[in-house]
């Protein structure tokens, strides 16, 4: 049997309630005026759809306990306990325990140093910090390792977009579409950092991308919504369509957050940007990119907020 959605309703409601609680993920804080009014700046109230927040996997934390149990016996061997700091931080990062997922992907690649994917999530997590060469090197470990691995071009193509090298990133970005050419999730990637560059050319390579992909499929109105074939109206109204499960629900919110506020912050609409950006964290969808990126989308807006209001 499905699962009920809970769809909350799009007029006659506030946000504010939804979105106190996030507040606190504020890295700056309201250590001084100038930061507190940069924050008030940052709390309108949208009219929008939302669920309720994904739950923690009861699964994942039940086989985390059954990890640590086997972790615990002294009879594996140097590479079975490897590969076990590496599943059980997969979960940890799954349930968004990045500290604890931290802790064991190092622990796995000091046993084991030749695990593609471990140096895979190092990187992701070094991107999150800002430590952009540290993030290049593990990308770098993941492909030298396992040529074929190709989610290594996607993680490194984000990883030089937030450091600023962004020609670079659209080069992995362009390698990283080539091998799924009807995906849109890898064109809107590759168009967010062209366009940043080139917005025209961007957009006219959008465009003829998008002629690859399937018209049925949720991830196409993505694409059409940045084309302005639909309007933000529009694309909000199509989330619910063909949704089965709540999980599927959050999905959908939490990735249609994301690209809704990386659109609003390209036309400096950075008030309706943050309040995307919050929303997208307040999926709890803790695996999807949109969701570990939307908290370091918040920090440098609120950087460059700050940056602005001292000169």
């Amino acid at each position: 049997m499905a699962d009920t959605i809970i769809i909350w309703p799009k007029e006659g409601y506030t946000l504010r309630f939804l979105l106190l609680p996030l507040l606190g993920l504020s890295l700056l804080g309201c250590q001084s005026t100038q930061q507190a009014n940069i924050e008030d700046k940052l709390q309108p109230l949208l009219p929008i759809p939302f669920t309720e927040p994904m739950q923690p996997n009861p699964r994942a934390q039940i086989e985390v306990a059954r990890y640590s149990e086997l972790l615990n016996s002294a009879e594996l061997t140097r590479n079975q306990r490897a590969e076990l700091y590496h599943i059980r931080g997969k979960l940890y990062d799954s349930l968004g325990l990045a500290q604890l997922a931290q802790i064991d992907f190092n622990r796995a690649l000091k046993l084991r140093p030749d695990l593609a994917e471990t140096y895979n999530f190092i990187g992701i997590h070094h991107t999150l910090r800002q430590e952009f060469s540290e993030a290049y090197e593990s990308f770098g470990s993941v492909l030298e390792l396992d040529e074929s691995y190709e989610y290594a071009y996607l993680n490194r193509g984000i990883a030089l977009y937030y450091g600023g090298r962004k020609e670079i990133a659209v080069t992995d970005f362009e390698r990283f579409l080539s091998s799924s050419p009807d995906d849109a999730y890898r064109m809107l990637w590759l168009y967010i950092a062209h366009s940043s560059i080139d917005p025209i050319t961007a957009q006219a390579q959008l465009k003829a991308n998008r002629q690859q992909l399937n018209k049925e499929a949720w991830s196409t109105q993505i694409v059409q919504f940045y084309l302005n074939e639909i309007s933000e109206e529009q694309f909000l109204d199509g989330i619910t369509a063909g949704v089965k499960t709540q999980k599927e629900y959050a999905e959908r919110l939490c990735e249609a957050y994301f690209y809704i506020a990386k659109k609003h912050l390209s036309t400096g609409s950075y008030v309706k940007a943050a309040e995307y950006f919050r929303l997208t964290l307040a999926t709890n969808v803790y695996e999807f990119v949109e969701h570990k990126y939307a908290k370091l989308e918040l920090r440098l807006l609120r950087e460059a907020l700050l940056k602005a209001s001292a000169s």
